[in-house]
């Protein structure tokens, strides 16, 4: 299987645990992204997806409201050298759809689930025709 680092993105939006939650989701829409890094300086202390998105709007979300109320703290990681079916394996028994990449603690990309379908399709499609 082909490493992670020949099919992440590398176009990141990153934001801090501190903005507000619409402010986000608008930058989220505005790049047409699903996921975004929260970051602290160079640090990756989370990740904030649609689907958290969405479950707050399901709740309820007042202006006050921040990244960090909903982000997953912490989430894995996958390094850039890693195989994409190792990173298939991560998502599927995690249960998520976006994984951070990194090299030697760096962040460097993020590679998703559309991603990895990618991969399985390049395998499969007919070349020419």
């Amino acid at each position: 299987m082909p490493q992670a680092r020949l099919h992440m993105s590398r176009d990141l939006l990153s934001v801090e645990p501190t903005l507000p939650l619409t402010e986000v989701a608008q930058r989220m829409v505005a790049k047409d992204v699903g996921a975004v890094l929260v970051t602290e300086g160079k640090e990756l202390v989370g990740i904030l997806t649609e689907r958290d998105v969405l479950r707050a709007v399901a709740r309820g979300i007042d202006p006050s409201t921040t990244v960090a109320d909903w982000m997953t703290r912490d989430p894995e990681t996958l390094e850039s050298d890693e195989s994409t079916e190792h990173a298939a394996v991560l998502m599927i028994h995690g249960g998520f759809r976006h994984l951070p990449v990194t090299e030697s603690g760096d962040i460097v990309g993020m590679l998703s689930i559309r991603d990895l379908m990618r991969v399985v399709l390049e395998d499969t499609v007919p070349r020419g025709a």
